[in-house]
């Protein structure tokens, strides 16, 4: 995967296109408790309005509009001899 394609910055064109006289804000920027996913929450203000949106890092370094798969639920079993 192209990661300079996938940057903060590109994909935040990209969503959010804000134009010559929009601003961008990074609203909050962390990680998930669950996974460690890094995350940005980005706000561009237009005249139309704000939108907002969220982006996640993914593991190649890129970011994405939706958080990289996780592993899911599972099941398994285990045969055995029980006495």
């Amino acid at each position: 995967m192209n990661t300079a394609a996938k940057s903060l910055h590109s994909q935040v064109e990209k969503w959010l296109a804000p134009g010559p006289q929009g601003q961008i804000r990074v609203v909050r920027f962390g990680h998930r408790r669950r996974d460690g996913t890094r995350y940005a929450h980005v706000e561009a203000s237009t005249t139309c309005g704000a939108r907002a949106i969220f982006f996640f890092r993914h593991h190649d370094g890129g970011w994405c509009v939706f958080p990289p798969h996780a592993g899911g639920p599972s099941m398994s079993a285990h045969l055995g001899v029980y006495c």
